[in-house]
């Protein structure tokens, strides 16, 4: 356990003030350094929150004369590999925003130096910490449904952002699909074994790349997941929780995304004969008590560090998500079903 902790924050656009924001309203983090590769964003930053810090454009530099501790990556994910071997290699722990690494023989190879060094590298997944998806876990996993046999998320929504998604050359997987891919294997606790993904890009899309997908993945449970996915989807759009469906073999657990789960189970008693058996409808169990979204993941990267145990998002988990994502490209790719043990070494 460490009593303060000393933060580098690298990367200093928009989403780096939330992590700033966060690490000053804790009482045992003080940040003293801020990285970016233009220097003037870096002090825009400091400015802008009130922060006396030196500012920097190399992290390496910035940890040899701040004595940092931990650094936050909330860089480009092209730039992820370079500043979480920095820190990790000079001894602080990383926390970072999403994906891992471009590739994923880079996010093994941070796995790699993270068990070498003894640090820590968990990876920002916000989308686990919701008082709802955390209640259709509990539907999932407390036998209300029984052994779950299939889970399916719909995602479908039409943002024009513009900018450099827009000419990816697979937008919705590759920057978005982790947290869908991440949530199924929050609900089901299984790990991915195989995928098939399809590919494409309907009519009426602004995207250069494949902005929809289909993919069937099988699970280390027996269990499948199947993601239907569009980024060019005008009207009837669906949460950007996704929608879902887990069955189980006593009914199905049920949540849009936005509003509180339920089950709907096999009702007890007089069903033997029936064709269409009845059902009883069973509302979910909220026992967890965290923030939401960003917050909730921040405070349990925090917990695990001052805890010494690894974070729930941690590397050796998180590169299965990123297995489920560069699985379903090189599927879409190759068109044919791929293994993803090896991804991961499963």
């Amino acid at each position: 356990m460490t009593d303060t902790y000393k933060i580098v924050v690298a990367g200093c656009g928009n989403m780096a003030n939330a992590w700033v924001k966060g690490a000053l309203a804790r009482d045992n983090a003080e940040i003293v350094g801020l990285v970016d590769i233009k220097l003037e964003f870096a002090q825009a930053m400091a400015d802008r929150h009130g922060l006396a810090c030196e500012t920097f454009t190399d992290v390496a530099e910035a940890l040899e004369r701040t004595g940092a501790n931990l650094v936050f990556d909330v860089t480009i994910p092209a730039s992820h590999f370079g500043v979480c071997s920095t820190a990790l290699q000079r001894g602080a722990h990383v926390l970072g925003e999403k994906p891992m690494a471009e590739s994923m023989a880079d996010a093994r190879e941070l796995i790699a130096i993270a068990d070498r060094t003894g640090r820590s590298y968990a990876v920002m997944q916000n989308r686990r910490y919701n008082a709802n998806i955390r209640a259709l876990r509990e539907l999932a996993k407390n036998g209300t449904i029984g052994k779950v046999g299939y889970a399916g998320a719909d995602f479908f929504l039409g943002p024009h952002f513009g900018g450099f998604r827009e000419a990816m050359d697979s937008p919705l997987l590759l920057d978005m699909a982790i947290h869908t891919f991440d949530q199924a294997r929050f609900l089901t606790g299984a790990d991915p074994v195989s995928v098939y993904c399809h590919e494409f890009n309907p009519p009426g899309s602004w995207y250069a790349g494949d902005a929809s997908a289909i993919c069937i993945f099988e699970m280390s449970d027996g269990s499948v997941f199947a993601y239907r996915g569009s980024w060019c989807a005008e009207g009837a759009p669906t949460s950007w929780e996704a929608q879902w469906r887990i069955q189980g073999e006593k009914g199905a657990a049920m949540w849009d995304g936005t509003g509180a789960p339920y089950a709907e189970v096999v009702a007890p008693g007089g069903q033997e004969g029936k064709f269409m058996r009845e059902y009883e409808r069973v509302e979910a169990p909220f026992v967890w008590q965290g923030r939401s979204g960003h917050e909730g993941c921040f405070d349990e990267m925090f917990a695990a560090l001052e805890e010494g145990r690894p974070a729930e998002t941690d590397c050796r988990d998180n590169i299965k998500s990123m297995a489920m994502v560069y699985g379903a490209i090189d599927s879409a790719k190759a068109r044919r079903k791929i293994d993803l043990k090896p991804y991961y070494g499963g």
